[in-house]
């Protein structure tokens, strides 16, 4: 009976200790989930920065030598 109870306190132990491991597991996935989601939300300011029509324009007309055609340069194609 001794035997019985010693190796059911002993499963009982490394039952808590096997528990304890996972949840601290748990947490350090959930703040590491969180950085993700506050990093995915940066980048996707950072995109939409760079994509701002004002900035594709600028970059187009200084890197590109780009400009808007006049109305005489554009032709309207009908199908």
């Amino acid at each position: 009976m001794a035997v019985a109870i010693l190796v059911s306190a002993l499963g009982a132990v490394l039952a808590k200790h096997e528990s304890r491991k996972r949840f601290i597991r748990l947490q350090e996935l959930i703040q590491t989930r969180d950085q993700l989601d506050i990093d995915w939300g940066r980048l996707q300011i950072e995109q939409s920065t760079w994509s701002t029509h004002g900035r594709v324009e600028r970059l187009a007309r200084e890197q590109l030598d780009m400009t808007i055609p006049g109305h005489q340069d554009v032709m309207m194609v009908r199908q």
